[in-house]
């Protein structure tokens, strides 16, 4: 029973770290300090692997899925909106590479308030 309070409390600490750890990456890369905001991504995903911890989806969003360097738009990442595919692309500009992210739930959000604005 004691283990698992234990390990339990060690992944509560480990995701306020990487909230933090994310936090400190934003404001360093504002400061156009890239090679820190890389750092504090890397410490974060390796906190995360070594706690088995999931960063959430908001900070995924933040760095490259390949070469795994923080991502500044029009700094180190073109972002775009793709409205035919209905997604968001953005292209590193270290590693080139693409990635996407659908958008397909807000566009369902905005279809209901349609009808419920039309049904009132």
């Amino acid at each position: 029973m004691q283990r698992r309070a234990g390990k339990i409390n060690q992944r509560k600490i480990a995701e306020e770290r990487i909230i933090i750890l994310f936090d400190k990456a934003d404001y360093e890369s504002l400061n156009s300090d890239f090679e820190q905001a890389n750092r504090y991504v890397d410490a974060a995903r390796k906190i995360a692997m070594k706690y088995n911890v999931r960063i959430k989806s908001e900070f995924k969003r933040k760095f490259c899925k390949f070469c795994h360097h923080y991502l500044l738009p029009a700094e180190t990442a073109s972002v775009r909106l793709d409205s035919r595919e209905h997604r968001v692309v953005i292209k590193c500009f270290k590693c080139k590479r693409m990635m996407f992210y659908p958008y397909t739930r807000e566009i369902k959000m905005r279809r209901r308030e349609k009808v419920s604005a039309v049904n009132q």
